[in-house]
């Protein structure tokens, strides 16, 4: 298995782990406010990947002051303002909004990529483009069921896909200059510290509401943060950004799938049974990100 490949499908797991966290993160937002919510995950999340750094470099002999910290702290920073602003925006949106609604717009930043790729002088293929739009159809098949008006919560979300193409971008200009890990863990701690102030400031979060959501927190902390974004940041590391952007909206089909089964055992008390259109943007999506895995020279004309 090449690099490409190995990548690839680091980022095919990380986008079930973010579908399944959108079943917990339903879950979760019965105990406590959104930022409560986020800064709790963000830190369970950072303390995780403390623990597997600190673990991993006692195995290999990697020290951490070996690393261009220069680097790793802005890109952690950056990373961390990028993904606290788009999980904030996402969250509170979908106060707002439907999670069908939600579910479409935010996997606009699969569109939102190559035109961001655009802007830094990078070629993206005609077929990654059709591929795009494919995913952008099925996506709309798969969680649009009702009729499209704009409200705050709608622009809220928005936001939130314009913020994770920024992320998406950072990542890929700093993953191959530093440890992906040690990015990740400080890109946690940036957003879990940020999000706790605003929810002593805005919101009231209390000890209670964290032990009675700690399984959802738990899964979104551990799985979604800890696991989930490094296997982002390390399977991003030699990806095109739009093929990494496509994989991971993968995400909106597992949490489809995982949304049926999480209601048909009482985990969620929506039904969250699967329509025909439903299914059919399944099987667009799907096979978007078969296609723009084909090598590019099935599509190229050969020359004479």
């Amino acid at each position: 298995m090449n690099k490409a490949t190995r990548n690839s499908f680091l980022l095919f797991l990380a986008a079930c782990i973010w579908g399944l966290a959108f079943v917990f993160q339903s879950k979760g937002m019965e105990y406590m406010d959104p930022f409560t919510f986020n800064g709790a995950r963000a830190l369970i999340g950072a303390f995780s990947l403390l623990v597997f750094v600190l673990v991993r470099n006692r195995v290999t002999g990697k020290k951490l002051r070996d690393l261009d910290w220069k680097i790793t702290l802005t890109a952690g920073i950056c990373c961390g303002a990028a993904l606290t602003a788009a999980s904030t925006v996402q969250q509170f949106g979908i106060l707002y909004t439907s999670v069908g609604k939600a579910g479409f717009i935010t996997t606009l930043y699969i569109i939102f990529v190559p035109i961001a790729g655009i802007l830094f002088r990078r070629k993206v293929s005609r077929i990654v483009w059709v591929a795009a739009g494919m995913a952008a159809v099925g996506m709309y098949l798969l969680c649009i069921n009702e009729s499209f008006s704009v409200n705050i919560g709608d622009v809220l979300v928005f936001i939130c896909a314009i913020f994770f193409t920024a992320h998406i971008m950072i990542i890929d200009h700093f993953s191959p200059k530093t440890d992906g890990v040690v990015i990740s863990l400080i890109q946690f701690t940036v957003c879990g510290v940020i999000c706790m102030i605003c929810a002593f400031i805005w919101g009231e979060p209390a000890w209670s509401q964290i032990t009675s959501g700690i399984s959802t927190l738990l899964y979104a902390g551990v799985m979604s943060c800890g696991v989930a974004y490094t296997l982002q940041i390390v399977g991003q590391n030699g990806v095109n950004p739009t093929v990494a952007a496509l994989l991971m909206s993968l995400e909106s089909v597992v949490a489809t799938i995982t949304g049926v089964i999480a209601f048909q055992i009482g985990f969620l008390k929506v039904d969250q049974t699967m329509t025909l259109r439903q299914v059919a943007g399944c099987v667009i999506v799907f096979a978007a990100v078969i296609l723009v895995q084909l090598p590019k020279e099935w599509f190229e004309k050969k020359k004479a």
